[in-house]
């Protein structure tokens, strides 16, 4: 366990990685990696970080050997790990959908449901909870630990196997069909129980977690300025999708108004020139890091 000032955060090393330090970025801290160390370096002296594989780190934070960590519900459930949830993450490797441990046949196979592979063999990374969704449903199967590169095992090798999608390009490629969803699967920010008592450390956390929040709920979303005749004010609050009501502000001349909201990205490309149909000017649009609400 680390000093009373310091915390040690497990950091996940593989798919998820240059995910989660480019929502530390966001979040505000600055985190260096070198590809020879698994001890990657911030520039936040109350914390020490660990690069470690997410399958390892609810493992790692259960046994006091990281105070805190962020890996994903599937592997916190695998591991079987007592740990502390201090907030879900909604991210993946390539988007903000969650990841999915699918059971999958090729596209030929009679198999039609998990019934159907009574008896039967089954490779994938996560044993456990493959084990767990076949008892759950009744059925007896053999299930066994793959290495990797699970996808080019059926039908040669097993007749089924559980694997993790998160849009399901791969396995339509490998011309596999998905026959049920174990389970879905975000990151979780996770601390061991004896470190969460601690006060310092539990502020720590919390403070952590408001920021990853704040970052993720700024994602996909701008700010927007502008100027507006104030006649023109009522016409245009009906056709704003703000967040909440926009600030509205006189301006010296008290013919117009200044206008500022936080808009859905998406939303922008097409309100701009409605906008300026309605007279606003110096419109402005600005990223955003970071959302406390």
């Amino acid at each position: 366990m680390s000093s009373p000032n310091k915390i040690i955060l497990g950091l996940p090393k593989g798919s998820l990685q240059q995910a989660t330090l480019d929502l530390f970025e966001k979040a505000g801290w600055n985190i260096y990696v070198s590809s020879r160390s698994y001890r990657p370096t911030s520039d936040d002296g109350e914390l020490e970080l660990r690069l470690i594989r997410a399958q390892e780190i609810g493992r790692y934070v259960d046994h006091g050997f990281l105070d805190c960590g962020i890996t994903g519900k599937d592997w916190i459930a695998e591991n079987r790990a007592d740990v502390e949830v201090i907030c879900d993450l909604a991210y993946s490797r390539a988007s903000s959908n969650p990841t999915r441990w699918v059971l999958v046949v090729p596209e030929d196979s009679p198999v039609q449901t998990v019934e159907d592979l009574e008896g039967k063999r089954i490779a994938t990374e996560s044993v456990g909870l493959t084990e767990e969704f076949l008892r759950d449903r009744g059925v007896s199967a053999e299930v066994e630990f793959s290495w990797g590169a699970t996808e080019v095992k059926v039908p040669e090798l097993v007749d089924a196997i559980v694997d993790v999608t998160e849009t399901g390009s791969s396995l339509r490629a490998n011309k596999l069909r998905i026959v049920d969803t174990l389970m879905e699967s975000y990151p979780q920010f996770v601390a061991n129980r004896t470190a969460a008592a601690d006060a310092w450390k539990r502020e720590k956390m919390e403070s952590i977690a408001l920021l990853l929040g704040a970052a993720q709920a700024a994602r996909d979303k701008v700010g927007l300025k502008m100027n507006l005749p104030a006649a023109k004010l009522p016409p245009l609050l009906e056709k704003l999708p703000a967040l909440r009501n926009p600030t509205v502000s006189k301006l010296a001349d008290g013919e117009w108004v200044a206008i500022e909201t936080v808009l859905d990205e998406a939303v922008v490309r097409e309100i701009i020139p409605e906008l300026k149909a309605l007279g606003a000017e110096g419109i402005i649009e600005y990223p955003l890091n970071k959302l406390v609400e």
